[in-house]
């Protein structure tokens, strides 16, 4: 799946919510201190990290590339 961004960057939360893999900002919350979503193929725990064009999230089978 591919997000389209049209602002400099987008937090990992909200780019979770945009792309449907979570319903709410409290079940992306709880993945992501969880270790349940990689970016860009490393683990990570910060749930305001900012992504930007080229970074790709991937959450249990769920693969998203921000463009």
């Amino acid at each position: 799946m591919e997000i389209k961004i049209t602002t400099p960057f987008i937090r990992l939360d909200a780019a979770l919510k945009l792309s449907g893999a979570v319903l709410s900002g409290g079940e992306a919350k709880e993945l992501v201190q969880a270790g349940k979503v990689a970016v860009n193929g490393g683990i990570c725990t910060q749930r305001g990290r900012k992504l930007v064009t080229g970074d790709s999230i991937t959450v249990g089978s769920s693969h998203i590339t921000v463009a």
